[in-house]
């Protein structure tokens, strides 16, 4: 059995209804949504709504690690809208329903830190439901799926004077949903295990966010594969944990590509 995984689709519907060709399974990993495209101000959410001269600030602050003048940016820019919850709420549910449409029977999904759980509960069909903290049985191997993104252990803050809410649980909320996952032969999650080569952006040279409880779990089962994204240049594509391959599957909105492997190859080096 075929199987094509993607993650960090970041809006590009396009190439994403071309994802699934001539595999037997499509898995995302989710990041559906773009908040900023940071390639294109125009695109995105916030490009939509306030155009490419307002958001090129945004960009700015960001990639400069400007962090505490982003986030009075946003707030500047979000209190000139009236009712910016229903603007986001309005986008991201046409993004959705884009997504739906190009989206196929074959496929399985979970969200990421970038996606709004609520909307997407609204919008999909039961075949697209986000799956989380549970596992799938596909050709006779147990795949495992977590989703959305997490806070760092120890702390609960997650910033909530902004309209947008992406998908960022505490981190004992998404602990609990690794181990409710339990020992399985593929491990799906949007967000990397703590790792440094699957962390570490080259780009903006940082350490990004991770999900706790993975490399526990990586550890205590031994998985064949332990599959994500959210981190678009990597330091590194694939680390060797053990028994376990983790991969970064790629960041799709640029690449267009996805990452594809054969159940029986698994099966018969397990």
């Amino acid at each position: 059995m075929r199987i094509h995984v993607v993650s960090d689709i970041h809006g590009n519907m396009e190439a994403l209804a071309r994802a699934g060709e001539g595999a037997d399974l499509l898995i995302v990993l989710g990041d559906l949504l773009d908040y900023v495209d940071y390639h294109d101000p125009a695109g995105g959410i916030l490009g939509t709504i306030f155009g490419a001269d307002r958001v090129a600030p945004f960009v700015a602050f960001r990639t400069s690690g400007q962090f505490g003048r982003l986030h009075e940016y946003n707030q500047q820019l979000w209190s000139t809208v009236a009712d910016p919850h229903q603007a986001i709420a309005e986008i991201v549910a046409a993004r959705y329903e884009q997504a739906v449409a190009v989206l196929g029977e074959n496929t399985l999904l979970t969200l990421g830190n970038v996606d709004v759980a609520g909307v997407w509960e609204q919008v999909a069909p039961p075949r697209l439901r986000c799956l989380d903290g549970e596992t799938v049985q596909v050709d006779g191997l147990t795949v495992g799926f977590v989703a959305g993104g997490s806070t760092r252990p120890g702390t609960s803050f997650i910033r909530s004077d902004s309209p947008w809410k992406p998908y960022v649980r505490s981190a004992a909320d998404y602990t609990a949903a690794v181990e409710r996952v339990g020992p399985v032969d593929i491990l799906c999650s949007h967000i990397p295990p703590k790792l440094l080569g699957l962390r570490y952006d080259t780009v903006p040279a940082r350490l990004e966010m991770y999900g706790p409880g993975l490399i526990e779990t990586i550890d205590r089962h031994q998985p064949a594969l332990a599959l994500s994204g959210h981190v678009h240049q990597p330091l590194s594509q694939r680390v060797r944990r053990g028994r376990t391959e983790c991969v970064n599957v790629g960041h799709f909105q640029r690449r267009e590509s996805a990452y594809a492997f054969d159940t029986d190859r698994l099966q018969r080096a397990g």
